[in-house]
C-alpha cells in the first residue's frame, strides 16, 4: 500500500489494514477523485484467492466508500461521520490485482439534510471495474 497523506489519514476514521484510499487525486465541490495502489501484500489475498489473487468485490465498494466520506468530509468540515446507509445498482467489470493502481471517481448526485447521494465509478488503466450508487449518511460521533 502507498502511504496515506496525513489529510487522509485525519478525515478518515479507517486506518491500515482497512484504509483503501492512499492518495487524494483531485477534488471538488461535487466530486472526488481518490488512489489505492494494490501491491499484492495486503491480508485479503492470502485468501482470495491463493494462486489467483483478486480484491474482492466487497473491499472495492469499501474504496468507494471511503473516497466518499472523504468527500462528505470536506462537504462538512471534518465534522461527523459518514456511514453507508444504502447501496444500490453494483455492477463489477473486470477484477483488480496486485500491482494495480485503483482510481475512484465519487460524484455526489444530490444533498438531503444529512443523506449524500453519490455514483462511484472506480477503475484501473482507464477502464471501469466496478461502478455503484450509494447513499452516505452524516452521523454525529459520540
Amino acid at each position: 500500500m502507498g502511504t496515506p497523506s496525513q489529510l487522509i489519514l485525519e478525515r478518515l476514521p479507517q486506518k491500515d489494514p482497512f484504509l483503501f484510499v492512499d492518495e487524494l487525486v483531485d477534488q471538488t465541490e461535487k466530486s472526488i477523485m481518490t488512489s489505492f495502489q494494490v501491491t499484492g501484500k495486503e491480508d485479503f489475498f492470502k485468501g482470495h484467492f491463493p494462486g489467483n489473487p483478486i480484491m474482492p468485490g466487497v473491499l472495492l465498494q469499501e474504496a468507494a466508500f471511503q473516497s466518499g466520506a472523504l468527500l462528505m468530509s470536506f462537504l462538512n468540515e471534518g465534522t461527523g461521520l459518514g456511514v453507508v446507509s444504502r447501496v444500490q445498482e453494483v455492477k463489477f467489470k473486470n477484477f483488480v490485482k496486485p500491482g494495480d493502481l485503483l482510481e475512484m471517481e465519487v460524484n455526489l448526485d444530490d444533498n438531503l439534510a444529512n443523506a449524500f447521494y453519490m455514483s462511484a465509478k472506480s477503475r484501473v488503466n482507464g477502464k471501469i471495474v466496478m461502478s455503484i450508487k450509494f447513499t452516505g449518511t452524516l452521523v454525529n460521533q459520540d
